[in-house]
């Protein structure tokens, strides 16, 4: 969407402080013991308390409130009472939501607890990937140009980018224009940013993949050559200078 009025700005600060709050509150809560569907109950919980409904349950029907996924599950994972989190365990949550006519979106990998399997080296680089892709980002500004900046990054660090999971545009419902923002210089991409538009930026930065599989499940995503996956993602405004981020409440 286009920010047209104090108005809207503000529905999309209220939409964006939900699930960014909810985010943080569910990174918080995962305790090793605990099952990804109780993580998800909880996160569920919070949404409810607070009057919004989840964006992929709404839009997708999919099995969850929240998309939750571990180790070598890329993204869109089903919250299960079979899925039991364990120390050094590489999560990544995902929290979309809708209120008051609003959409937003955000997600994050984390390890649980200590780092014994070596993953903080990863999300460290898709956390400052994002950084940087964020702060390139004004009106005007090429998205392919964007997606070169973090495809650079990862390769400068070892890793790779997946090539069919993009961040995209959002505001009044959970999918918009533009529908991709790739993590890489996509030459056939000749869009630019717009002012006052509303945009979902996310990394999705690989150990050894670069493109994402479904499995029979129909949601759960892995990579096609293995691996691991760090992912991270704001809900932004862009302007003609720094873009506002609003979901910066859940602290990535």
């Amino acid at each position: 969407m286009s920010i047209t009025t104090e108005a809207e700005l503000t529905g999309m600060k209220a939409a964006s402080e939900v699930v960014a709050l909810t985010l943080k509150e569910m990174r918080n809560f995962a305790k090793p013991g605990m099952t990804t569907k109780a993580l998800d109950n909880y996160g569920g919980q919070i949404l409810n308390d607070l009057g919004a409904k989840s964006a992929p349950y709404l839009t997708y029907g999919f099995p969850g409130w929240t998309c939750i996924s571990i180790n070598k599950e890329f993204c869109h994972g089903i919250p299960s009472d079979k899925k039991i989190l364990k120390e050094g365990d590489l999560i990544n949550i995902d929290v979309s939501a809708e209120l008051h006519g609003f959409w937003s979106d955000n997600g994050g990998s984390f390890v649980l607890g200590r780092d014994v399997n070596q993953h903080q080296q990863l999300i460290e680089a898709s956390k400052y990937i994002l950084h940087q892709a964020i702060h390139a980002i004004k009106g005007g500004v090429l998205i392919s140009d964007v997606g070169f900046i973090m495809e650079t990054e990862a390769k400068k660090r070892g890793y790779k980018v997946i090539k069919n999971l993009t961040g995209h545009g959002i505001g009044r419902s959970l999918h918009e224009e533009p529908h991709e923002i790739a993590n890489f210089r996509d030459r056939f991409n000749h869009k630019r940013f717009k002012k006052n538009s509303v945009v979902a930026i996310e990394t999705f930065i690989s150990t050894t993949s670069s493109y994402a599989e479904t499995l029979q499940d129909g949601w759960t995503m892995v990579g096609n050559k293995g691996g691991f996956m760090a992912q991270h993602e704001h809900t932004i405004v862009v302007t003609d200078g720094k873009p506002i981020v609003l979901t910066e409440m859940n602290e990535i």
